[in-house]
């Protein structure tokens, strides 16, 4: 992508009403635009940034026998009447069409998939048992999709929105075994999502709130923005919610005494629940077992918020220069800027080397001692690109190729927008020898020979 081509701009102006430092960051460095309190449109960046996200999560999820669907972000009114939860939930958006009918702006889709797997499911046979041995996994099925609360205080940037982004996966089990170990599967596989999303994150004991009485547990990301409080202890792995320590250590739950837990202000980026027959009940989900008896399947449920995922790594990544984006999520791994010069023999130099590595047909490579080295992909093989130079130039090099921009100019808004790599094309970079590399989050910089 060549930054002229862009059409979004860096910007010194902030909404008057933006506190967090999360938004104020994704604003400026024109990743999203505020429409309204807890609202933000995704721009080609950020949207670059969210996809990243969601694919990571897509390839997790899939590994563990997730099947992606799509549901209706518009439910009719019966459906959470038969749950309770039309009066139940306070956050649920409500809506009355020209014809009187009452509708519900999904926050959850519990809803909505009960019935849909209900309805193509009739025997034991349609719900496989999780049997690590076999590899075999039972019926999940997950969207990712906009969400939308009714917040009476939107707060935090992309923290806590009233419109938002979220993957939510269901799954439906013949028996608690299966239920049980495959929450632990959900929950392992969600700390490898988070762990190669950049975000250190805890799995906490944490109550069921609007969705259950059962077991849950909430994933927190340490962030000075969040509002929840977490204590944990580092040596054996234990973490909870520090609102439900003193219940849970009542009802008999093994806890390390509080006084030795580290205390840490934290962001909730997902959750899972046990939801049994909560959902499948009231919507009279039935199937035959292996004695041709009537069972009610037992379900559970698993939520992490992809745009709120994107927040917590904006409020963390950061720096008093801008954003500093991990390599996995970076809207491109490369920023490449080029200076003007007033040497038209200098200038087609710079040109032509910079023409050369935006096509693809000159990589940096990381060797295993961490130098860096350019080499031309005709005689090199470079097993993670494209030899398409349009697929390269598109998703890995952003080119600062403005010729009205100054090189102080362009060097702030590579900081501000947080590419992992900087790649400086110059007068000054030719004469010491290359190109100089700058890595964003170490804040390491090297001329490297070409």
């Amino acid at each position: 992508m060549k930054l002229t081509n862009l059409f979004t701009k860096t910007t010194k102006d902030i909404p008057s009403d933006e506190t967090s430092k999360n938004a104020q960051l994704l604003i400026r460095a024109g990743f999203v635009h505020k429409t309204m309190a807890g609202v933000y449109a995704f721009l080609p960046l950020g949207l670059r940034v969210l996809n990243n996200i969601e694919n990571i999560v897509r390839k997790h999820l899939n590994r563990i026998g997730g099947q992606e669907i799509l549901m209706n972000s518009l439910h009719p009114k019966i459906w959470w009447e038969k749950t309770n939860r039309w009066e139940g939930v306070d956050i649920l958006f409500k809506l009355k069409s020209q014809t009187n009918s009452e509708y519900a702006l999904a926050c959850s889709h519990e809803e909505q998939v009960t019935p849909v797997v209900g309805s193509f499911i009739n025997s034991w046979k349609d719900l496989p048992q999780y049997s690590k041995v076999n590899g075999t996994f039972p019926l999940s099925v997950y969207q990712i999709q906009t969400k939308f609360r009714d917040e009476l205080r939107a707060k935090s940037g992309l923290l806590r929105g009233r419109e938002f982004r979220m993957k939510d996966m269901y799954d439906f089990h013949i028996n608690k075994e299966s239920q049980d170990e495959y929450y632990e599967i959900v929950k392992e596989t969600y700390l490898k999502i988070y762990s190669e999303l950049g975000l250190k994150v805890y799995s906490v004991q944490a109550s069921g709130g609007i969705f259950t009485e059962n077991e849950s547990h909430e994933f927190q990301a340490v962030c000075g923005a969040g509002e929840d409080e977490i204590l944990y202890s580092e040596s054996d792995g234990f973490a909870i919610n520090s609102e439900i320590y003193d219940e849970y250590v009542a009802k008999g739950g093994k806890a390390p005494a509080k006084e030795t837990l580290k205390k840490a202000v934290s962001a909730e980026v997902g959750n899972i629940f046990k939801l049994d027959d909560k959902y499948t009940k009231p919507f009279e989900v039935s199937i035959n077992d292996k004695d041709n008896k009537p069972l009610t399947p037992l379900m559970n449920c698993h939520g992490l918020g992809t745009s709120r995922v994107l927040g917590v790594i904006a409020e963390i990544y950061n720096d008093e220069k801008g954003l500093k984006w991990p390599e996995s999520v970076a809207p491109f791994k490369y920023h490449l800027i080029t200076n003007k010069e007033k040497d038209e023999t200098l200038n087609k130099q710079i040109l032509d080397l910079a023409s050369k590595f935006y096509s693809g047909n000159l990589v940096l490579v990381q060797k295993e001692n961490g130098e860096f080295e350019f080499d031309d992909i005709t005689d090199f093989n470079f097993p993670i690109i494209s030899k398409d130079p349009s697929e390269f130039a598109s998703e890995h090099v952003l080119w600062d190729n403005r010729e009205n921009a100054s090189i102080g100019e362009k060097l702030k808004d590579a900081d501000l927008i947080g590419c992992p790599i900087q790649l400086v094309i110059s007068k000054r970079s030719l004469e010491n020898g290359g190109v100089e590399v700058r890595n964003r989050n170490s804040g390491e910089s090297k001329v490297v020979a070409v």
